[in-house]
């Protein structure tokens, strides 16, 4: 063999061995980065688990058993009934994953519509804030549709996992909830609350939010005579815009992400459009996409905004509580947000159905901030506007019901799945004109 030749496979045979030492070297670490996400999601989806399991009234012979905190630590007495529901679908969740035995669980969602049973309930619609312990109305409570609704979804999901005597006991719940009751004849839609001591109805869901389960519910009712008509779907006001040359989509009044999850935890709507041709899971890809592009083009103002730093929703913040936080487009002209810089992690962990790889990014980020991590695994909120970090001391229920649904369904679809089986959820979607896409 010519000297010439030898040389140049010995070069070329260096090469490969070096290529695929590389190549080794890149994918073992794109492993290691993978493995390590991996485990902080499971390790979030654990812990926001065992706040829907944890901070409840367990004693078996309370009035309140089965109620669960509104938040944690702060105000151990007032329990959410939203928060309830999204607990009923966390039990089977933490049964799949071996976090608690199925009789464990079992005992708890049974004990929990029990309670249910016997709780004060206008028409089947309860009060949005209880007392833990007793199960009575929390100072000024509410009674609310849309709470009321989370609680029938959760409840749903867990009839439809445990089957027998659970799924009756939520089917007679969901029965009794005249949903007509909430109409608004005169203008065709769901009014939002109604207030006990006034005796009146106030506020309508006149605007797309987080209300679609609503009228999914409502239209499947097993009480024929609850139902409502499919126009109330059809009624409130449907906005289009866009953000940052995105695609158009059908906005909510604050831009507050939540709105664009909250229904999609449960309802599958992947695949599916309505009489109008609206894709609703579509429609909350690009708004996602809108909320994390304002995050970054709003990251000279705010320094806590950036492109794994976004996710502006309902949630705790520096001066306290506040449901204004979103992105354009908002309400009619795109100026009904109003932000501080705060950025709640269960905004984007919410989204990770709608933007996988973003989202994945993230949460990646999110445990790089130190402090950011609790009992019940990421705080509720962060703030890096002062010198000083502002974080959340707190965890909100339905923050964490959000981000341990999502995450699931993200996994494995195991939420969606188990809740589409339901026949009167079935129902309810081919009743408001739903259809699937070719």
């Amino acid at each position: 063999m010519h000297k010439l030749t030898l040389i140049l496979i010995i070069i070329f045979c260096l090469f490969l061995v070096l290529g695929c030492k590389k190549q080794d070297e890149t994918t073992s670490e794109e492993a290691e980065k993978l493995s390590e996400l991996d485990k902080a999601i499971e390790s979030e989806m654990e812990s926001s688990f065992r706040f829907f399991y944890e901070k409840v009234n367990s004693n078996r012979n309370s009035p309140g058993y089965g109620l669960i905190n509104d938040r944690a630590p702060g105000n151990p007495t007032l329990a959410s009934i939203a928060s309830v529901g999204f607990g009923l679908t966390a039990i089977p969740i933490g049964i799949e994953k071996g976090w608690i035995n199925k009789e464990e669980g079992e005992e708890r969602v049974l004990g929990t519509l029990e309670t249910l049973e016997d709780l004060y309930h206008k028409n089947g619609f309860y009060h949005h804030f209880l007392n833990i312990q007793n199960g009575i109305r929390a100072g000024s409570s509410e009674i609310s549709i849309i709470d009321t609704g989370l609680l029938i979804a959760g409840a749903l999901f867990a009839g439809e996992y445990f089957g027998g005597i659970i799924k009756e006991k939520v089917e007679l719940l969901y029965q009794r909830i005249n949903w007509n009751w909430f109409v608004d004849e005169n203008r065709n839609m769901f009014y939002m609350s109604y207030d006990p001591d006034s005796k009146k109805f106030t506020g309508h869901w006149d605007f797309y939010a987080e209300q679609l389960i609503l009228y999914v519910l409502a239209a499947g009712s097993p009480n024929p005579e609850y139902r409502i008509d499919k126009n109330i779907y059809y009624s409130f006001k449907r906005r289009k815009a866009s953000y940052g040359g995105g695609e158009k989509f059908i906005n909510s009044w604050f831009g507050s992400i939540f709105t664009y999850q909250y229904s999609h935890a449960w309802v599958d709507f992947r695949n599916i459009i309505d009489e109008k041709g609206v894709n609703w899971f579509e429609n909350s890809v690009n708004a996602t996409i809108a909320n994390r592009q304002y995050a970054i083009d709003m990251s000279e103002v705010f320094k806590t905004f950036g492109e794994n730093s976004w996710g502006m929703t309902a949630s705790d913040g520096p001066n306290g509580y506040s449901g204004f936080y979103g992105s354009k487009p908002s309400g009619y002209t795109d100026d009904a947000h109003k932000n501080d810089g705060t950025i709640p992690p269960s905004g984007a962990i919410g989204s990770i159905v709608f933007l996988e790889n973003k989202v994945k990014e993230v949460i990646s980020y999110f445990e790089t901030i130190e402090g950011l991590k609790g009992e019940y695994g990421y705080k509720d909120a962060y703030n890096f506007e002062e010198d000083t970090p502002w974080i959340s001391l707190d965890v909100i229920g339905i923050n964490k019901g959000i981000t341990l649904l999502m995450l699931q369904n993200y996994q494995n679809e195991f939420v969606w799945d188990t809740f589409m089986k339901n026949e009167f959820i079935q129902n309810g979607l081919d009743n408001l004109g739903f259809e699937e896409t070719e």
